[in-house]
């Protein structure tokens, strides 16, 4: 089992700020591809992965990352200072 947390819009998107899925990915980018698989919502959340940044375990990663040992994911826009 692994968390999925979202984010600002990717979380108005989705609809949730974080649900537990029982997945088979290997990597975050077969994460995504699965969760836009579900539904609509996941599909326009994860259209443009130019716009995401992606956490694992806390820590700033990348789609091909291996989610082997994971134990949370987290969808967020860029940070801008301010």
């Amino acid at each position: 089992m692994i968390d999925v947390l979202y984010f600002a819009w990717v979380r108005e998107r989705i609809g949730l700020p974080r649900e537990r899925l029982d997945t088979a990915a290997r990597t975050v980018r077969d994460l995504i591809a699965e969760l836009t698989a579900r539904e609509d919502r996941y599909a326009l959340a994860f259209a443009d992965l130019t716009s995401l940044r992606v956490a694992l375990d806390q820590e700033l990663s990348n789609f091909d990352a291996p989610l082997q040992g994971i134990r949370e994911v987290a969808f967020f826009p860029p940070m801008t200072g301010g």
